[in-house]
């Protein structure tokens, strides 16, 4: 097994972070589907709080990285 490196480990949490991002998405359009709409916000608040993530982890990659 060997050892990951720094980007391997950030491009793995922007890959998980993505994932988790779309599927908050996918659960906020089922809920609206149902006429949840509160709860439907939420999660779409969720997805939204993910994206900023994968944002400020892009940007302290980038630092990282160069």
């Amino acid at each position: 097994m060997s050892i990951p490196t720094q980007g391997e480990t950030y491009a793995r949490l922007l890959e998980y972070l993505r994932k988790a991002q779309e599927e908050a998405a996918m659960m906020a359009h089922l809920l609206q589907a149902n006429d949840s709409t509160r709860l439907a916000l939420a999660w779409l608040a969720v997805s939204e709080n993910m994206k900023k993530m994968q944002h400020h982890l892009t940007i302290l990659a980038q630092g990282r990285l160069q």
